[in-house]
């Protein structure tokens, strides 16, 4: 019977060339000149941590990112961005870490999408993706348009497409 799951996904290497390429600017541009600003990445903890001297750096610093995220097709929703901190030196501290997983409460609402579209498949909730097996492909792929036209709050991978 074929299947697909709706998984929400980062690609850590897409993410690292972003966060190389945030660096890089931070370091030519002339705002950033004499300062302490940088952005470090921590592929382990998968958290971005962001020093910068000033409230409007940091807002700089925020811009560069979604900016070069967005270019690499990195969803700005999957960000989560943390309390801003005091750091030493009158600089600002902030971890933005990422939404990954799709939790209970927007998997119930991914299925309730696909059952009130009165289509012939079924979802069910499975860790943190939801898988979806129907009898025609078809009805799979009027699944994948239906949820790309909806906003789940989440950006949605459709992977393992089985027949």
């Amino acid at each position: 019977m074929p299947s697909f799951d709706i998984v929400n996904e980062i690609d850590l290497q897409e993410m690292d060339n972003a966060l190389n390429q945030v660096s890089r600017e931070i370091q030519t541009r002339f705002d950033f000149k004499g300062g302490k600003s940088e952005v470090e990445f921590n592929k382990k903890d998968e958290v971005i941590k962001i020093l910068a001297d000033d409230d409007m750096k940091l807002a700089a610093i925020h811009q560069i990112l979604e900016q070069k995220m967005s270019k690499r097709d990195i969803d700005l929703r999957c960000l989560e961005y943390g309390k801003e901190e005091e750091a030493g030196g009158n600089s600002l501290r902030q971890v933005v870490s990422f939404k990954k997983g799709i939790s209970k409460e927007i998997g119930k609402k991914i299925t309730k999408l696909i059952k009130d579209a009165k289509l012939k498949v079924q979802a069910q909730m499975q860790d943190e993706q939801v898988r979806v097996t129907g009898k025609k492909i078809d009805d799979l792929q009027s699944v994948i348009s239906l949820l790309k036209e909806k906003e789940v709050g989440l950006p949605l991978q459709f992977v393992n497409m089985r027949s």
